[in-house]
């Protein structure tokens, strides 16, 4: 898992850095600081941030994890 963030389209409205302090930091109210990848216990607060991103700008990839339920069949 890992954060993705749109910078052309965050406004700054900066509810990520309320919601995941830990992840999201604003820096003189306009430049977005973040880390793209983050620890797993802090996985509700950045899923939260993410959803609560006025502009949805913050995106949460799930790509790298592995699909559930997806166990093979032999035979």
């Amino acid at each position: 898992m890992r954060l993705v963030v749109d910078l052309n389209r965050c406004q700054g409205f900066a509810q990520c850095a309320f919601l995941a302090p830990d992840v999201f930091v604003l820096h003189g109210g306009e430049a977005l600081f973040f880390t793209s990848r983050f620890d797993e216990g802090l996985r509700d607060q950045v899923e939260q941030a993410a959803a609560a991103c006025p502009v949805q700008a913050v995106l949460v990839d799930y790509s790298d994890e592995p699909a559930k339920g997806a166990e093979g069949h032999v035979g």
